[in-house]
């Protein structure tokens, strides 16, 4: 059964200049990258563009009818927004399609300063309501809310019905079942913020240790994030996807998260009738190969989608975190 809807945008990571290129090519619809520097949630050594890589980045990109997203999407400190704001007019500048913000302070900046400029949410805002998304767009001119990932489809559905405003969700890659904008975890552990630096696990925070028996203990500073017998796969020390010995569990479980991603294959359609605009492939911190078995396998699905055929994604389990997916809240709600 064909999709009701019109074929929704799919909106692929690019943490480099030639992941941006890979992603293009192997069909996105738009590109989301960002500077390197703290305006970016995402801002590790060796990913993001230059003012100069970017310029060549929009040109390559829009040559081939391919959006260029720039994520602005991290929270100044207080008193010290310049380099945020630089950010929004060095990318309009270039010539971006977009700029994500997070920031209400940096979405007044870049709606006054730039009123013709198109504005997406980013999912830092952590905006899942009626209210929230209503103000976003009201207040600064929002065109696309990118969605928590804490809403079932039907909550989706019924946020479209009552807005009318273009929605954006995640579709395949980290799981991300934190209230996005507002973990503080890393921050706890490392004294860099997710939120405000753009630094989730930061490497000069993580550690190996191996004992006599060469089993392996995976740190995030000074805490103990998981341990992995002698052979066993060891995963990036990321706070939320540790193993933590709690009452009830003397041997240790997944407290916050279990390190799996993201696939929703099977509700791509009901995503698409339930008014889905854009849909987000998470993924900025992976590899040229990852960027382009993922973006083409769902750019067949979706166009098999709006066909009348069945999406077919069984061929990525070995790319998910863990080798083990699953669809989140998206399917209806199972908190701990």
């Amino acid at each position: 059964m064909k999709a009701e809807s019109a074929r929704p945008e799919l909106v692929c990571p690019a943490g480099t200049p030639a992941g941006l290129r890979t992603a293009v090519d192997a069909g996105a619809d738009a590109v989301y990258c960002g500077f390197r520097n703290a305006t970016n949630a995402r801002n590790f050594p060796g990913l993001n563009f230059t003012t100069d890589e970017l310029t060549e980045a929009v040109g390559y990109a829009h040559k081939r009818d391919t959006k260029v997203l720039l994520a602005v999407n991290t929270f100044p400190p207080a008193g010290h927004t310049d380099l945020w704001r630089k950010a929004v007019d060095d990318g309009i500048a270039l010539g971006v399609d977009a700029i994500i913000v997070a920031d209400m302070g940096v979405a007044r900046y870049a709606a006054e300063r730039h009123p013709e400029q198109r504005l997406h949410l980013s999912v830092q805002a952590g905006a899942p309501s009626v209210e929230a998304v209503r103000f976003y767009c009201e207040e600064f001119g929002v065109k696309r809310v990118v969605l928590p990932r804490i809403l079932t489809v039907p909550e989706i559905r019924a946020l479209h019905d009552e807005t009318g405003c273009e929605l954006e969700t995640f579709i395949f890659g980290n799981h991300g079942l934190m209230a996005e904008g507002r973990c503080s975890l890393t921050n706890f552990a490392t004294g860099l913020s997710t939120n405000m630096d753009g630094v989730c696990s930061p490497a000069s925070h993580v550690h190996y240790e191996e004992d006599r028996q060469r089993n392996l203990s995976t740190r995030l500073g000074p805490f103990t994030i998981d341990c992995f017998a002698c052979g066993q796969s060891a995963g990036y020390p990321t706070i939320c996807k540790g193993r933590y010995r709690t009452p009830g569990h003397p041997e240790g479980y997944y407290a916050f998260e279990e390190p799996l991603s993201l696939n929703l294959a099977a509700l791509l359609p009901a995503l698409m009738n339930a008014g889905v605009r854009a849909l987000k492939i998470e993924g900025r911190q992976r590899g040229k190969a990852y960027v382009q078995a993922v973006v083409s396998a769902w750019r067949k699905a979706v166009d098999d989608v709006m066909a009348g055929n069945e999406p077919g994604l069984d061929n990525l389990l070995a790319l998910t975190e863990g080798q083990k997916e699953g669809q989140g809240a998206f399917a209806g709600k199972r908190w701990r």
